[in-house]
């Protein structure tokens, strides 16, 4: 809360994704911290969303119902919680097994769920041991910038984390061009390229042929729905 920091940190809340730079030599303490710092401000960390259907009504009082055997808790806990925030008529679906803080994170309705990626630095002043324990934690990665240990390894896994796909474009009769990559997200269809080519381009297409890991062959034709994976070549047609 120092120097406008809740400010500053809740810049985070519309990110992709976040990387944590923890000095390796400094154990879990910064970690600790900076976890500490982004929960205050409702950032949760490679967590998803918690699968509670909730909605608050006019009337009826509060109707508790489960799909799943609640370890952590109890439709007496659910009403109390609710309660402290003034809820009296709602309706409360669990669909998992969720704790009591998930469950209000889910009432306040302001959280933000995204990935994380914790990046070990000074991994060359510690031991080999020690470099093999932080490697082999979930969602980290161990680099050093001094010595350029590792980048390319991060490099790979931001773009994993962010979830993209690198598109290459052909001409006819030309070969596809390498040097310059439409960069999109995960999930995207020839329309998608279409549109970032340029707007008027999905209006005049025709059909397109795409090479690589979304076809059954190689080229394929395909329409503006094919969806497209990453590092593909595509060529369009129009009309």
């Amino acid at each position: 809360g120092k120097g406008r920091g809740r400010q500053v940190i809740a810049v985070a809340r519309t990110a992709d994704v976040v990387i944590m730079m923890l000095d390796a030599t400094k154990g879990e303490v910064q970690r600790a911290l900076l976890e500490k710092e982004l929960e205050s401000v409702g950032i949760r960390l490679n967590k998803s969303k918690p699968n509670i259907y909730f909605k608050p009504k006019k009337g009826g009082g509060i109707s508790f119902n489960s799909t799943v055997t609640l370890t952590q808790c109890s439709e007496k806990l659910v009403q109390l919680i609710l309660h402290e925030y003034k809820i009296f008529n709602a309706e409360v679906l669990f669909r998992e097994d969720c704790s009591p803080d998930e469950f209000i994170d889910v009432i306040v309705g302001n959280r933000v769920y995204m990935p994380c990626l914790y990046v070990y630095n000074k991994i060359d002043q510690i031991s080999m041991e020690e470099v093999d324990r932080l490697a082999r934690r979930p969602h980290s990665v161990v680099i050093s910038c001094g010595m350029k240990l590792n980048l390319d390894y991060l490099l790979e896994k931001l773009w994993e984390y962010l979830a993209l796909t690198c598109i290459y474009t052909k001409k006819r009769g030309q070969r596809p061009d390498f040097t310059d990559a439409i960069i999109l997200r995960k999930g995207a269809s020839v329309e998608h390229v279409c549109h970032r080519i340029h707007r008027s381009l999905a209006s005049q297409f025709k059909y397109a042929l795409v090479w690589g890991t979304s076809t059954k062959y190689s080229p394929q034709r395909v329409g503006l729905t094919h969806m497209m994976e990453h590092e593909d070549v595509i060529q369009i047609v129009k009309k």
